[in-house]
């Protein structure tokens, strides 16, 4: 369900490859509405060129920022200085940051202490200071279409491209829900959901190929689920236990 916060979404142009911008877009609203959209970089580069039409296309605003000097990211100051302006505007509710670069790591921290909800984006190489410093943080990689994650060959398909389910990650696992747990061992799975993204901003059902924690949990052997009926509740309340 769409939550009723706004979001300021903040772009490193010079970081975030555009095929990714279409399904970003789609993904940052699944939190809330982006009512401020901005990508910073130096548009006088022929390479950013490419980026015209699908910033049309989503209703970007670009940021121009000129390389003063050779060496030094002008675009990364911009971005900070920007949140910093629209944090005290106090016309969101939360940031979305959208880059893989670690010098945004101060800047999650500070919009966080401000009682910010910040996501992060970017891809796999993002360094771990910028993960952990934003409640959720989400790999591009597993927004990329199906059809773009296959070779020249057709033959490697998303499967391929997944995580492993390891026994580092079903101790986890287990260890959240034993967290939250009542006395009869049983957790509310949105209780176990908030947990873990606590613990793991970047952890994502979809990085092992499924689309909710739900059918992630229920897919494994180590736990037992049980699916409750509440009273004036329309939907079915999953609970889960450690066997």
């Amino acid at each position: 369900m769409i939550k009723d916060i706004k979001l300021a979404v903040l772009i490193d142009g010079d970081n975030i490859p555009s095929k990714y911008i279409k399904e970003m877009i789609e993904e940052i609203a699944k939190y809330g509405t982006p009512t401020i959209k901005r990508i910073y970089g130096d548009w006088t580069k022929p390479q950013l060129s490419k980026w015209k039409n699908i910033l049309l296309e989503n209703a970007i605003t670009p940021i121009q920022q000129y390389g003063y000097t050779t060496g030094k990211n002008a675009t990364d100051s911009a971005m900070i200085i920007d949140a910093m302006d629209i944090l005290y505007s106090n016309n969101v509710d939360g940031f979305c940051l959208a880059s893989s670069d670690s010098d945004f790591t101060r800047l999650a921290t500070r919009l966080r202490e401000s009682g910010m909800q910040v996501y992060g984006i970017g891809e796999k190489k993002t360094p771990d200071p910028f993960i952990v410093a934003c409640d959720k943080f989400i790999y591009l990689e597993i927004l990329e279409p199906y059809g773009d994650r296959q070779d020249e060959k057709g033959g490697e398909s998303k499967k391929q491209n997944l995580e492993k389910i390891t026994p580092k990650v079903i101790k986890f696992l287990k260890q959240s829900v034993s967290d939250v747990a009542d006395e009869d061992g049983w957790a509310f799975l949105g209780d176990v959901g908030s947990l873990i993204l606590k613990k793991q901003p970047n952890f994502d059902a979809r990085s092992f190929g499924f689309e909710k924690l739900t059918p992630l949990f229920k897919s494994l052997k180590q736990f037992e689920i049980d699916e409750r009926v509440q009273s004036g509740v329309r939907f079915k309340l999953i609970y889960v236990r450690n066997k």
